[in-house]
């Protein structure tokens, strides 16, 4: 029976899934989530961690016999026993099936509905919207397949009802509002069943169900973000004599104290580590002050109508000599398979770019289907440059060709419409992957 330590911090989803599992197995499952047996943000960046975990990340796993794992299905997995795994080879291929189906059809859209009503995440309209129907899509499909069931593979609980369950937590504490989720009775019958049998209860406690759909708040996703240092005042010299050297000393020490940033608030763990990163000088410094606002268009683009209000004030407020904007299109399309694969190789590139989001707006689209589809997109970046090479922040940007737009040409009139719009006859586009579904 497998025996060790699983790190984390406080509330982590992923986490979950391992400890309901041990709960079920019977596995011997300590849990370090708080200090001092683990901050997150401090333990995971030292090298005797990530001698054993070379991402950085948690939760992760360290057996008694000094067995490590990382990445939460696996350590799942790890610590279930064969009735969760699944006792047969048709029923641990079905276990499988639902826990990808989690991975590629839950959790992406519900990160993108749920973070930014907990403050994490940026609000973008249009995305939010998209993953509404993309919720939609997934719980129709559970409600189907739990239509003759009461749990996901065989008669009783597996790793797919813990995997399923823990992805679906924060949807259902956040934004599934009785109207939303009154549809997919099965899947509410369901969900309700699992978390009240005492191993989740266990680690889950009492979970109540989202009465009002959250919405985004713009003023705790500003206090989420990283606080900037204030510059230290200049102190005015003194009419008197000086003061002794040790009353000196003591202002340094107390100005210095004052320097230290507050400690870390847990959040997602990808969100933390961009928010903990030592802070770089900026690369755009030295240019002028442009008139055009970013902020601002980007607060049109994700709250108002695309066409009718934010392109309009996009163009209306354009700075051309302040910002450039580029073409950029996949170079490996023949060696893009499964769509949501492809989807996930954008949203990776764009959330390993967060640290561009001031001096940078992108719209990237992915066309054509399964095994036949290609990558192309419009950014706009501060300066006349190509903005990758002039920065630190050389992400994925090398898998792609370049193309610098003339910003009065037609051409790139019309295809920032189409690319901000998500729609059009995107002509340059090869026909074969423009017959395709367009994946926003």
């Amino acid at each position: 029976m497998a025996a060790g330590t699983l790190y984390t911090y406080p509330e982590n989803w992923r986490a979950f899934k391992a400890q309901i599992a041990a709960q079920y197995s019977g596995a011997a499952l300590k849990v370090a989530s708080t200090t001092p047996a683990f901050t997150f943000g401090q333990t995971n960046r030292t090298p005797a961690f990530l001698q054993n975990f070379p991402l950085g990340k948690v939760p992760a796993y360290q057996g008694d016999d000094g067995f490590c794992l990382f990445e939460s299905n696996a350590i799942a997995h790890y610590l279930s026993n064969e009735a969760l795994r699944g006792a047969t080879p048709q029923a641990a291929a079905q276990v499988l099936q639902w826990v990808s189906f989690a991975d590629s059809e839950i959790i992406p859209p519900a990160s993108t509905w749920v973070f930014p009503t907990l403050g994490i995440m940026q609000f973008n309209k249009q995305a939010t919207e998209q993953a509404k129907e993309d919720v939609k899509r997934a719980l129709t499909v559970l409600n189907q397949h739990l239509n003759t069931r009461t749990f996901l593979v065989g008669e009783r609980i597996s790793l797919a009802d813990i995997t399923v369950v823990c992805s679906m937590l924060w949807l259902y504490k956040q934004v599934l509002e009785p109207s939303f989720r009154q549809p997919y009775n099965n899947v509410n019958r369901w969900f309700i069943t699992c978390i009240n049998q005492p191993q989740f209860k266990v680690v889950l406690g009492e979970v109540k169900l989202c009465e009002k759909m959250a919405q985004f708040d713009a003023k705790k996703f500003a206090e989420m973000q990283p606080k900037k240092e204030a510059a230290p005042k200049k102190e005015k010299a003194p009419k008197e004599a000086a003061k002794p050297q040790e009353k000196k000393e003591k202002k340094k020490e107390e100005k210095k104290e004052e320097k230290k940033p507050a400690p870390e608030e847990d959040m997602d763990d990808c969100d933390a580590a961009l928010a903990a990163e030592p802070k770089s000088k900026d690369p755009f410094a030295h240019l002028p002050k442009s008139t055009f606002v970013m902020i601002e268009f980007k607060r049109k683009y994700s709250n108002e109508d695309t066409l009718a209000v934010a392109i309009p004030h996009f163009w209306d407020n354009f700075d051309k000599e302040g910002y450039s904007i580029w073409y950029s299109q996949y170079k490996y399309s023949d060696e893009l398979t499964l769509t949501f694969k492809s989807c996930n190789l954008i949203t990776g590139m764009f959330q390993r770019l967060d640290k561009l989001r001031k001096n940078a707006f992108a719209s990237v689209i992915l066309f054509g289907t399964d095994n036949n589809s290609s990558i192309s997109g419009i950014w706009v970046f501060r300066g006349q440059e190509l903005a990758f090479p002039v920065t630190d922040w050389q992400i994925d940007y090398e898998s792609y060709d370049w193309r610098k737009l003339d910003s009065d040409s037609e051409e790139c009139k019309t295809m920032v419409k189409e690319y901000f719009a998500w729609e059009g006859d995107f002509k340059h586009v090869g026909k074969a992957f423009n017959q395709g579904k367009i994946f926003k």
